[in-house]
């Protein structure tokens, strides 16, 4: 069954300006990357122009929850991008290079190479902040922290 993505926390009854939305499917091993760090960072302490959303496998649905945003950070699993255990840190436009033709495995650079045709300007900053490999605590840790020092300051 196909749904849209819940809000999993925000911590203001103002409406966020910054967004961590994490990706993928916690019933898949090593694609479950983005749904641990949703974890940590829900029982985590958070500005309050901050929200985390669990994203899930929501593809462009997604859209929704981007536009209007000040900054958003994507927290996922990558593959063939760097050594095992390495934290990767892309731009928009960084990931949606990688977009092929329209297709069911499409996901997040798809819906990046889209934004800006479907998306009133300006657009937010965009990152996605993922792990390669597998991902034991103390990677999640930091990942989970890099996510939340780019929400708060941007891209280095």
């Amino acid at each position: 069954m196909w749904s849209a993505p819940t809000a999993g926390l925000c911590v203001s009854d103002r409406v966020a300006t910054t967004a961590v939305i994490c990706l993928g499917n916690r019933f898949v091993p090593g694609d479950d990357v983005g749904c641990r760090v949703f974890d940590h960072l829900a029982g985590a302490p958070l500005p309050a122009d901050v929200e985390v959303i669990d994203g899930g496998l929501c593809g462009l649905d997604l859209l929704f929850l981007v536009e209007g945003k000040r900054r958003v950070v994507f927290a996922d699993a990558v593959a063939g991008m760097a050594q095992p255990g390495a934290i990767v840190v892309l731009s928009r436009t960084e990931v949606a290079d990688y977009a092929a033709r329209y297709g069911h495995g499409a996901g997040l650079p798809y819906l990046l190479r889209l934004l800006p045709q479907v998306c009133r300007a300006p657009l937010p900053e965009i990152a996605l902040v993922g792990a390669e490999g597998e991902v034991d605590a103390g990677i999640l840790r930091n990942l989970a922290e890099r996510c939340m020092e780019i929400a708060i300051h941007g891209m280095p």
